[in-house]
């Protein structure tokens, strides 16, 4: 019997890797999708194609797109990157690394990708516990998502596919992620987490997802195996 095909969005993150390793733990037949978005560092795409080839991906995509031309994000434009924040200050508003409506450009692209492919499932590591406030890590905007594409596609509206969005890691904390990926032999040290990493690559060790990966790795009781200029205090 054939597996089930299912698109999973993957980053190079810590989150987007243990997304894919619970998809492949399921069984499904895997298609990886990443992005050229107009990020100012290419570390975590880099990673994602280290994670993809690592866990033998039928197909690994990376689809360019130039969110940088919008700007809104200092993920995208010469804005400085918030260092060394208590994880209180991170659940203050929407942070400035938020990138305008990214989420829902990427499902788009998974979406178009999985009709095509008659895949009626797509994977996205979003994390409603992860202090960030990004607003499209909820779960209603997920529900609010899944009930669009089911009324925006050809797939949908014949009947032929219900599309199922998993978010497996959704009600999870950092440190029941790292625990979950080190359970199914997600070596971390492939993923990249970084909001401004140095030009060797290196993480900054103080921007908002180095010290929630370092806390989460600190609470699990593991040593992070990635490489750091500098190590916050998590």
């Amino acid at each position: 019997m054939s597996k089930s095909k299912a698109v999973v969005l993957l980053s190079g993150g810590l989150d987007s890797a243990t997304t894919l390793a619970i998809a492949k733990q399921q069984g499904f037949d895997l298609y990886a999708l990443s992005f050229r978005y107009g990020q100012r560092h290419i570390a975590e795409l880099e990673a994602a194609k280290k994670v993809a080839a690592e866990a033998g991906v039928r197909d690994h995509m990376i689809a360019s797109i130039n969110l940088r031309q919008f700007g809104g994000s200092a993920l995208t434009q010469d804005i400085d990157v918030p260092k060394g924040r208590a994880t209180s200050e991170m659940s203050e508003g929407i942070p400035v690394t938020y990138v305008p409506a990214r989420n829902t450009i990427f499902l788009s692209f998974a979406l178009a990708w999985a009709e095509v492919l008659t895949a009626p499932d797509i994977f996205i590591g979003v994390n409603a516990l992860d202090y960030s406030g990004y607003p499209d890590c909820r779960p209603e905007y997920i529900d609010a998502y899944v009930r669009m594409a089911n009324l925006a596609t050809k797939t949908g509206v014949t009947g032929e596919a219900t599309l199922k969005i998993h978010t497996p890691l959704i009600q999870m904390t950092k440190a029941q992620i790292i625990r979950r990926g080190t359970e199914l032999g997600l070596k971390y040290g492939l993923t990249h987490s970084c909001y401004d990493p140095t030009v060797e690559g290196l993480s900054c060790g103080e921007c908002d997802s180095c010290l929630l990966r370092l806390k989460g790795f600190s609470e699990a009781g593991l040593k992070d195996p990635a490489r750091y200029a500098q190590r916050g205090a998590a």
